[in-house]
């Protein structure tokens, strides 16, 4: 147990605990949710808003003993709640498996990316949350439960992008496939006449693609490819090869950054943009994000080019990608594929947030919804409308939570105050 300060990743949020654990056994994590005390869960502290802050405990999962137990059949793999993304590659890739995909960078926990549906990118690629197929967690009473997707279906559903409103995740079982190589390529100066004529194509023309603005010009300023075939010889929609290795946000080294050679190598050193080795910036950021439909893609960069200037003013770069839609109740991607707005803002809130309203107001028709972990202003209320299960949601959490210790702030905002 500790009293040290906390922050999250950016420092933009300073944690309201008292006192901070890491309990080395699932043992002591029950122990420490039976005391009946409120308390959340500090994953990498990768989240830009107050979801996972409290006045009461902050539990860490990195003392739990690393799990990375690969199934009989080798179609799944067992991890423990603390494990980050980085160490997992290395284990699979070691066992000559895979999963499906990646966010872009590998320095984030497995269960707190679970538990707001991060993605990666590739318009035939679900996020990262729809890999899980077993869920172990401390449920508000202290007891240990499993659910299972192919046992316990539609609660399953509702339980996997938990928001941290259900429990501790101690264990998670993931999906895995045979390992595969990966290319990755990267792209100057893409036309806006080539988004206008091909954006659908453009965005499927790869394992993953990304396109990368500053919303200076109606021209993206790269494009990024990770693909199983090596790209044809020339430009790529009228983009030109990039001359050297690039980093996504302007000023960074491209040291940071995978592989962009066009050689193929092992999934996990191309499909994350930026290597484990290294820092991939340095923290100096806050960061949104916004979904909608994927054939309203063109719309989306509309309506934020119409208001690129203000936009540009605080940004320090816009990556815009694809998901597949998935069953998972509070998905962003729930039920519809999906055109992702992700913007890296400069490390000033109170220059940002004016900007953020003013975002949201445009991409309003659209209907966005917003990355759980994110910087946004979208008020609860339009959020708990854009979910079919909302409702359903809520009284699962107050089902495993009864006497909400596991509730904050956020959470009642959200969810509702149950006081």
């Amino acid at each position: 147990m500790s009293d040290e300060r906390v922050t999250n990743w950016a420092g933009n949020i300073v944690f309201g605990a008292r006192r901070l654990h890491r309990p080395a056994s699932v043992e002591q994590v029950q122990e420490l949710v039976a005391a009946g005390n409120p308390v959340k869960v500090l994953g990498s502290g990768h989240s830009f808003n107050r979801m996972a802050d409290t006045g009461g405990d902050l539990l860490s999962l990195t003392g739990l003993p690393r799990i990375v137990e690969v199934a009989e059949d080798r179609r799944t793999v067992r991890v423990d709640g603390g494990i980050r993304y980085g160490e997992l590659f290395a284990r699979l890739d070691a066992e000559g498996l895979a999963l499906h995909n990646t966010a872009s960078l590998p320095h984030i926990s497995v269960a707190g990316a679970i538990a707001t549906a991060t993605h990666g990118s590739g318009g035939r690629h679900a996020n990262l949350a729809t890999a899980v197929s077993g869920i172990e967690l401390v449920r508000g009473d202290g007891e240990l439960v499993t659910l299972r997707r192919d046992t316990d279906g539609d609660v399953f559903a509702g339980a996997v992008v938990h928001l941290g409103a259900l429990g501790v995740i101690t264990a998670l079982t993931l999906d895995v496939e045979p390992t595969y190589e990966i290319r990755q390529y990267v792209f100057d100066d893409v036309p806006r006449a080539s988004l206008e004529a091909h954006l659908p194509e453009m965005l499927a023309d790869g394992y993953s693609v990304s396109l990368f603005t500053n919303w200076t010009s109606p021209d993206p300023n790269m494009a990024w490819l990770k693909r199983k075939d090596p790209v044809p010889a020339g430009d790529w929609y009228g983009a030109r090869r990039a001359d050297g290795p690039r980093h996504p946000v302007p000023g960074m080294p491209a040291l940071n950054s995978t592989d962009q050679s066009g050689e193929p190598g092992p999934w996990h050193t191309r499909l994350p943009h930026f290597r484990m080795e290294f820092t991939p910036s340095s923290g100096e950021e806050l960061q949104s994000e916004y979904h909608v439909a994927r054939e309203r893609a063109l719309e989306a960069v509309d309506a934020v080019q119409a208001i690129g200037a203000d936009v540009a003013a605080v940004l320090q770069i816009c990556e815009l990608r694809t998901i597949a839609a998935d069953d998972l109740w509070l998905s962003p991607n729930y039920r519809r594929d999906t055109f992702a707005l992700h913007f890296t803002w400069i490390a000033d809130t109170e220059a940002v947030l004016p900007v953020v309203a003013k975002l949201e107001q445009a991409l309003a028709p659209l209907d966005p919804r917003p990355h759980w972990g994110k910087v946004y202003t979208v008020p609860s209320e339009t959020i708990r409308d854009q979910y079919d299960r909302f409702s359903d949601f809520v009284a699962l959490a107050d089902a495993y939570d009864p006497r909400g210790i596991f509730r904050n702030a956020w959470l009642d905002d959200l969810l509702g105050d149950r006081r």
